[in-house]
Formats: C-alpha cells, sequence, structure tokens
C-alpha cells in the first residue's frame, strides 16, 4: 500500500511537469510562428504570443526608461498585409463585446507574489484578449503567468513592460471591450487608406504611438521613440518627402511659440528686472531687414514685439539639437534632434509645439542618406562633433507620413492599442487617460 501511494505521488510529479513544459512549449510555438501556427498549437492565444519577458521582480524604472528610448523593432504599422489580420481581431472583440465585454480591475496596486480579489479579476480580463492562457484558474495569487500576460498586455498597448499592474496599466486595461472594439473599426478604415498606398522605401511617424518608423520593403529599419504635439499644439497628419538635412542648423522660432512662450517669459522675467533672456538662450531678434535688434532696448510689453524675427544660434542647447530633417508641407513642421533627451525616457511623450523629436536621431538620418555617397554613420557622428553647419540635400527623396493609428494588428498576431492622444476616435477620454 505504501509503495502504491508513493509510485502514484511520482507519477504525479512527473504528470506536473510535463503539464508545465508543454504549456511552455506551446507559447513559445505561438511566439516563433504566429498566426502561421496551428490553430490549437496554443488554444487561449487567438491572435499568437508576444513574449517580453524580465527577470522577474527586478525591472525597475531605469529599465522602463531604457525600453522606451529603445523601442524595438517589431512590424511596419501601415503594412497592407495587417488587415485581414485587424479584421479577425474585430471578430474577436466582436464576440468579447457581446458576451458582456470584461469587468474593471479595482484600483489597487497588483505585483507578483500577492494575494487579493483583483488578481481573479485579471486573471479573467487577460484571459479573454489572450494574453494569459485559456482555462487557468481564476486563483487570487499573482504567479510568474499572471505577470509574463501583464508584461505582453503592457508591451500591446504601448506601456512597459514591468508587469505591475499600476495606475496607467489598469486605465489601459479598464477601457471597455466596447471601446476597443469601435477603435478597431475606426482603424481598419483609417489602414485601407493608409496602408495600401505606401511606398518602399519611408518614414512613418504614429503620432498616437509616439514612434517613428524607418522601413523599407516591408521591413522595419529602425524604430525611434518619438516626442510629439501636446493636446493643445497637436501635430497634424500629412504626406510629403524628405528631401533635406540641415546639420547644426539656425532654429526660426515659430509664431505660435514666440506667442505662447517666448514672450510671456520674456515679460515674465523682465517684470523682476531681468532682460537677458535672448542672450541667455543665444537667441537674435531680427526687424524687418534681417538686422539684429539691441535685446536691452527691446519693450517687451509693446506688441512690436511680434514683428520681429527670433532666431537661435546652432549651438549645444539649440532647440533642434544638432541636426534637422526637412520635408515640404503647410503645417511648417519638421523632425529633428533635441538637447532634452530624458524626453525619450518618459512613456508620455506629446510634448512639443507639433514638430517631432526624434530618439537616436543618427541612425535615421544615415539610413535617410544611404543614397548620397560619402555619407555614413561615422560622418553624421563627426558633424555633431565639429558642429559645422551645413545643408545637404537628400539624393532620393525619403516619402514621409504623419499617421494617426490608434490600433492594428502585426504579422506576430498582436493586436495594438495607443492612447487617443488627440480623442480622434470618438470613443471617449477613457482612451486617452493613461
Amino acid at each position: 500500500m505504501k509503495n502504491m501511494k508513493l509510485k502514484a505521488k511520482i507519477s504525479l510529479k512527473v504528470s506536473m511537469k510535463m503539464q508545465k513544459n508543454l504549456r511552455l512549449s506551446g507559447f513559445i510555438l505561438c511566439f516563433v510562428v504566429g498566426m502561421a501556427a496551428p490553430a490549437n498549437a496554443y488554444e487561449g492565444w487567438p491572435f499568437g504570443g508576444f513574449d517580453n519577458d524580465t527577470t522577474s521582480n527586478v525591472f525597475d524604472r531605469s529599465s522602463a526608461r531604457e525600453w522606451e528610448r529603445n523601442p524595438p523593432k517589431g512590424f511596419a504599422t501601415l503594412d497592407k498585409g495587417n488587415i485581414p489580420l485587424m479584421k479577425k481581431a474585430i471578430k474577436h472583440y466582436a464576440k468579447i463585446v457581446s458576451a458582456g465585454g470584461w469587468r474593471p480591475i479595482p484600483k489597487e496596486k497588483l505585483s507578483a507574489g500577492m494575494r487579493s480579489p483583483g488578481v481573479a479579476l485579471l486573471r479573467r480580463r487577460l484571459e479573454l484578449t489572450g494574453d494569459l492562457e485559456k482555462g487557468s484558474n481564476y486563483s487570487s495569487f499573482f504567479d510568474y503567468y499572471v505577470e509574463r500576460a501583464v508584461k505582453r498586455f503592457q508591451v500591446r498597448h504601448g506601456l512597459a513592460p514591468s508587469g505591475v499592474v499600476g495606475r496607467s496599466t489598469r486605465a489601459a486595461l479598464n477601457v471597455s471591450a466596447r471601446i476597443r472594439l469601435r477603435q478597431l473599426r475606426t482603424n481598419i478604415a483609417r489602414m485601407y487608406g493608409l496602408a495600401r498606398n505606401t511606398a518602399k522605401r519611408y518614414v512613418v511617424v504614429n503620432i498616437p504611438a509616439q514612434h517613428v518608423e524607418a522601413v523599407e520593403n516591408g521591413r522595419v529599419v529602425s524604430r525611434h521613440s518619438a516626442v510629439v504635439g501636446k493636446k493643445d499644439r497637436q501635430s497634424p497628419r500629412l504626406r510629403s518627402r524628405i528631401h533635406e538635412i540641415n546639420f547644426n542648423p539656425y532654429w526660426n522660432v515659430p509664431a505660435s511659440i514666440v506667442r505662447k512662450d517666448l514672450v510671456p517669459k520674456a515679460r515674465s522675467e523682465a517684470k523682476k528686472g531681468r532682460f537677458d533672456l535672448l542672450d541667455r538662450y543665444r537667441i537674435s531678434a531680427l526687424d524687418g531687414r534681417g538686422r539684429k535688434v539691441d535685446p536691452k532696448k527691446i519693450n517687451w510689453f509693446s506688441d512690436s514685439v511680434y514683428n520681429f524675427r527670433y532666431r537661435q544660434d546652432p549651438w549645444e542647447d539649440n532647440s533642434m539639437g544638432f541636426v534637422k530633417i526637412n520635408f515640404h508641407n503647410k503645417h511648417a513642421v519638421y523632425l529633428h534632434d533635441t538637447p532634452s533627451q530624458s524626453l525619450f525616457g518618459r512613456n508620455f511623450r506629446a510634448n512639443s509645439s507639433g514638430c517631432i523629436r526624434v530618439g537616436n536621431v543618427k541612425q535615421l538620418v544615415t539610413w535617410i542618406l544611404n543614397g548620397n555617397e560619402g555619407w555614413n554613420r561615422s560622418r553624421v557622428d563627426q558633424m555633431q562633433k565639429n558642429g559645422e553647419r551645413k545643408d545637404v540635400r537628400v539624393k532620393k527623396p525619403t516619402p514621409i507620413y504623419f499617421v494617426y493609428v490608434t490600433a492594428w494588428s502585426t504579422p506576430d498576431g498582436v493586436v495594438h492599442f495607443r492612447r487617443d492622444l488627440y480623442n480622434m476616435d470618438g470613443v471617449g477620454a477613457t482612451a486617452s487617460a493613461y
């Protein structure tokens, strides 16, 4: 009898180990082949796997900043092959909506190792969207599998994969299934007009994703964190061609910034007896003939200050950084470097006046100048070091698209969502409140 119990215990251990291995191998299979996997390769993951694991419980703020600064390449957002995948996602989310959607996660920080009734709700929520294996128990314990599923959810929503359900992740989880379905339907209409008209080689700025992609032959060559326009100074949607690179450029301060920022700041300082604002930032005030005006003689409280043109000299703290990427457009916007590199380590980067600041911009500039003889990464690096003013015409003008896509699917089977930054989806504020 004792031997029989021992054999049963051993058999149970082996069985549990085999189940664990099968679950792991099923996940790996789905991750590797995505939508090409057999239908039942990993049941419960209708849109494929997305493993972005880091060592459990060691994802600190510095890791999050690094993930934001150097986003994974992933798949091209505007690939026309994404359209049928979006149709599949729409069907799946429609089923979730018809079944009543999902329940909100309570206001409580959830992380690995803890027990809470909210974890059971979290498990169910993650299972519905394919982030957690279907059929898992609805335990109140936050285990490794839940942590891994939270990370996948975070990556799909453009959040740093910490594995912790904090304010932003909870807000994203609590956007209703009905709203997510509406976003998918709204964005597939956008994709029909965008994905089918892209060039073989192009740059795309996805404003709500706060990313810039360099794409060639359907493959993402590089992906860059971007700082986009604030809600009250929105980056526009446009199509153009990159025709020129300005190294160590002057910055002609836009009229909107003169009115909203420069003049109010100068007036504030003038009230305190300080009149050196322009000198501190190496900005020149130019009259109608292009002559420099003595900043000490400017009456900041007169409307005459709006008749001047303000230009910042090339230097290490120039607002353009060391390079500007030009393309013709009626909005007077462009891509550029920035001395404020810390902004790229944030998740919310809607902080510009409409132009796009690009992280790791040297890599993008090198790729754009690929058709220009003698322009490689080494020379681009040199231009930053020597501070030389130089304008370079792009031999093969590169198409550029500013788009507004908040929901899309990719060939790995992942359904992505991003904040509705400018409330263009018509779904209310909850889709932008995280």
